[in-house]
């Protein structure tokens, strides 16, 4: 039995609470004793206990610097992570919110990444070693450099890379399938964009009327998101087939028809310069970014004719010369 004044058995095992100084606490997070501070002046950590002219810190002050860190890894700004963290010291909870974080942060994706050696690599585009061209693939994203290996790398997408080896067996230049992926990664980005905005409208803006979210609807989105995931692939997937077939079929039948041009008969159109209003170059890279503005205007044009293409072909008129070209 324990006596008076003396701790009980429970007492007796409880593990006094960590304390740590500002240097201490530092090298515990990773962080440094400045960003610390600057954490502090902005609220995002909690009051440290003062004794004489020392500052004492605990897990909690650790455990707050670590889901900082979390946050900032995930893209969010020292702003929105301020919001976030008021939020949770005020009671209102975070469990949802991170959920959404993490279901959002997560992969959209079932491939998983690879590694490959430089070996490997330039076995795979031809035997002979193109340090420009892997320069270039690290600069898309296709390779990714693995710390203290200089002749491995990181695939993220393996698909993507398998992609560039058969057209290069093909006779595609590394060069052209670069700019090829450069272009495409544009307008896959537009696409993108516009079906996060439709869904937003119409989906999740009944979830984002709080900033933060309330814990319940944050829960609710992150819940709709693993369902609409894998529709946007979906569609795109759809709609690329049905545009590859539409279109191989035409270039098909020009290639096997000597007499059939491609287009109506128009001269060549020679490649110039063209002048857009300040304000329309503004609001596309506000759009897209800076980065991104040619290759958005370029897709744009580029939608507008193939729609007025198959405007023109799905015509009463242009049936009726294929009913009567078949008959």
């Amino acid at each position: 039995m324990s006596g008076p004044g003396q701790p009980g058995p429970a007492a007796a095992v409880r593990p006094a609470a960590a304390e740590y100084r500002i240097e201490d606490l530092a090298h515990a997070s990773g962080a440094t004793v400045r960003t610390i501070r600057a954490y502090q002046d902005r609220g995002l950590l909690p009051t440290p206990e003062r004794r004489g002219r020392a500052n004492v810190y605990r897990d909690t002050h650790l455990a707050r610097l670590r889901q900082i860190a979390d946050l900032l890894d995930r893209g969010y700004t020292l702003a929105s992570i301020k919001e976030l963290l008021d939020a949770w010291d005020t009671g209102r909870g975070l469990g949802g919110v991170l959920g959404l974080v993490a279901e959002v942060h997560g992969p959209w994706t079932d491939e998983r990444a690879d590694r490959i050696t430089r070996a490997e690599l330039n076995e795979r585009f031809g035997g002979t070693p193109d340090d420009e061209a892997v320069v270039e693939a690290m600069d898309l994203g296709v390779l990714e450099p693995i710390p203290g290996k200089d002749d491995e790398f990181l695939v993220p997408s393996p698909q993507e890379l398998a992609v560039a080896v058969e057209l290069y067996a093909a006779g595609v230049p590394l060069s052209a399938i670069s700019g090829h992926l450069r272009e495409l990664r544009g307008q896959v980005e537009h696409i993108a964009s516009r079906f996060l905005e439709f869904t937003t409208e119409h989906v999740f803006a009944r979830y984002l009327g709080h900033r933060p979210p309330t814990d319940s609807d944050a829960a609710e989105a992150a819940a709709m998101v693993r369902r609409l995931r894998p529709l946007a692939q979906q569609t795109v997937d759809a709609e690329l087939a049905r545009a590859m077939r539409l279109f191989a079929t035409r270039h098909l039948h020009h290639h096997l028809s000597a007499d059939t041009p491609l287009t109506p008969d128009e001269p060549p159109v020679a490649a110039h310069r063209v002048e857009l209003p300040p304000g329309t170059i503004s609001a596309v890279q506000r759009l897209v970014g800076a980065q991104n503005v040619s290759a958005f205007i370029a897709a744009a044009a580029e939608r507008e004719v193939q729609s007025r293409t198959l405007d023109a072909l799905t015509s009463p008129g242009a049936r009726n010369r294929q009913v009567d070209q078949m008959g």
